[in-house]
C-alpha cells in the first residue's frame, strides 16, 4: 500500500464568517449547547476581526465577524451570508502538508507561517489551500502551542447569567459541500489527486430524488476514515433542487451542512428542541413502513431492512433499535449497513438565506450513508423549499450536462 503523503490527524477546527460574532456565539452557545471557550478582537489585540471559539465535546466552532466594511471577511458574507469559510484540519506538518498538495495541483492560500501567540502560549504553523467556491482548508500544526485555541485567543471574560445545557453532540462526523451541476466528478477526482482521499460512498440519481428533483452524491474520505467530504450536484429533473437553490442564494459552491455526531441522538434533540432547535419533520409514512418491515424481517430472523426497502445487511439489530414511536414523535431517521445502524436528522436551515443547517448522527456500528435515510432527508428538504417562494432563476427543469 502506498504511504499516506497528506496525513490527517482529526478535524481541527470549522470557522464560520458571520455578520455578528456575538449574536452568532450565543445561538451556538444556547441553542446547540456548546460552551463559548476562547476569545480573540481588539481586547486581545486582533485588530480586523471578532472571533469566538465555542466547543461541545471534540467539536470546535469558531464565528468570525470583519471589524471594518472592506476586506475579505466581510466579501464573504456580503457575497455568501453567515456560512463555512475554513473546514481546518490537524496535521503533524503543516509545511508538509502545503508543500504537497500544492505540487499536486492545489491553489496556495498561506504558505507555511509560524503564528507566536503574543500572549506567551508558544506557537503554531499555518498553511492553507482553495477548495470549492470560496471554502478552504487550513492546515494546522499545533504541538508547539499550549494556549486555548489559537495565537490571539484568550479565555473570555465571565459570562453573567445561567451556562448553556450541553446537548451530547460529541465530534464533526462529516461535512457536506454543495458544487454545480457537471461539478462533482471534477472535485471527486481533486480530493482524489490533491488530498489522497478515496470514494467511500456514491448516490445517484436514482436513488435519491423525487417526483420533480434529484440530486447526485459521492463521498470522499481520508486515508484514516476521520474526515468526510460528500459533495453533492444536482441532477435533471422536472424542478431545480434544493441543492440548486443552494447554490442560487450563496452564489456558488459552498458548505451545504455540517453532521455532528452523539451517543444518545434521542436526548441529543430532545434538548436541542427544548433550547429552540427547529428539525425537519418526517412524514408518517416513513415509521409505518419502517415498522412493517423490522417486524416481518425479525419474525422471519432475517437483516432489518430500512426505510423505504432499503436493506439493513447483516446481524437483526431490532432490539437496539430505540422505540420507534419516539423516533417518530422526534423525526429520527433510522438505516444501516453492514456493521450496524445509525439514526440520523436534519436542523432546519439557520441561515436567514436557504444554505446552511445541520445534521445530528447517532452511529451505532454503521459507518456509511443509508441510502434510505439520505432518499427520506433529501425529500423532507423539497418539503421546505417548495413552502418557499422561488425566484424566476429557479424555475423551470434542470437540465443534463454532457460529460466531461
Amino acid at each position: 500500500m502506498a504511504a499516506d503523503f497528506l496525513p490527517i490527524n482529526d478535524w481541527d477546527h470549522i470557522e464560520f464568517y458571520v455578520s455578528n460574532a456575538r449574536q452568532a456565539s450565543y445561538f451556538y452557545s444556547h441553542a446547540f449547547g456548546m460552551e463559548i471557550a476562547a476569545y480573540a478582537g481588539l481586547e486581545t489585540g486582533v485588530l480586523d476581526r471578532t472571533s469566538y471559539l465555542l466547543r461541545s465535546g471534540d467539536i470546535k466552532f469558531v464565528v468570525t465577524a470583519p471589524m471594518h466594511a472592506e476586506g475579505p471577511i466581510s466579501d464573504f458574507v456580503r457575497k455568501h451570508g453567515d456560512g463555512v469559510k475554513d473546514i481546518a484540519l490537524e496535521v503533524d506538518d503543516a509545511a508538509k502538508a502545503y508543500h504537497e498538495t500544492v505540487k499536486r495541483g492545489a491553489e496556495g492560500v498561506l504558505e507555511p507561517t509560524k503564528i507566536e501567540d503574543p500572549h506567551g502560549n508558544g506557537y503554531i504553523v499555518r498553511s492553507t489551500i482553495k477548495t470549492y467556491g470560496d471554502v478552504v482548508h487550513s492546515f494546522i500544526e499545533r504541538h508547539n502551542y499550549h494556549g486555548p485555541f489559537l495565537p490571539g485567543f484568550t479565555k473570555p471574560a465571565r459570562i453573567m447569567g445561567p451556562r448553556p445545557t450541553f446537548t451530547g453532540l460529541q465530534r464533526i462526523d462529516h461535512i457536506v459541500g454543495n458544487v454545480e451541476l457537471g461539478k462533482m466528478n471534477y472535485w471527486v477526482k481533486w480530493y482524489e489527486d490533491v488530498m489522497g482521499f478515496a470514494l467511500s460512498d456514491h448516490f445517484d440519481d436514482e436513488h435519491i430524488k423525487t417526483e420533480y428533483a434529484a440530486l447526485m452524491s459521492k463521498v470522499m474520505q481520508s486515508g484514516n476514515g476521520y474526515i468526510k467530504f460528500p459533495i453533492n450536484e444536482p441532477a435533471a429533473g422536472k424542478k431545480k433542487s434544493q441543492i440548486d437553490e443552494y447554490l442560487f442564494y450563496n452564489n456558488g459552491p459552498g458548505a451545504q451542512h455540517i453532521a455532528l455526531r452523539t451517543d444518545d441522538i434521542v436526548a441529543t434533540v430532545s434538548q436541542m428542541q427544548a433550547q429552540g432547535v427547529q428539525f425537519l419533520p418526517a412524514v408518517t409514512r416513513y415509521y409505518t413502513d419502517l415498522e412493517d418491515q423490522l417486524h416481518e424481517l425479525a419474525r422471519e430472523g432475517r437483516g432489518t431492512m430500512g426505510p423505504l426497502g432499503q436493506p439493513i445487511k447483516g446481524q437483526a439489530y431490532v432490539d437496539k433499535i430505540p422505540e420507534l414511536g419516539l423516533l417518530a414523535q422526534l423525526g429520527i431517521l433510522v438505516d444501516g449497513d453492514d456493521e450496524g445502524y445509525l439514526l440520523q436528522i436534519f436542523t432546519r436551515i439557520v441561515e436567514d438565506r436557504p444554505t446552511l443547517f445541520f445534521e445530528v448522527i447517532q452511529r451505532q456500528g454503521a459507518r456509511g450513508f443509508g441510502t434510505g435515510t439520505f432518499k427520506a432527508l433529501f425529500e423532507a428538504l423539497e418539503r421546505e423549499k417548495d413552502a418557499r417562494v422561488q425566484p424566476a432563476a429557479l424555475q423551470g427543469a434542470v437540465e443534463t450536462v454532457p460529460a466531461e
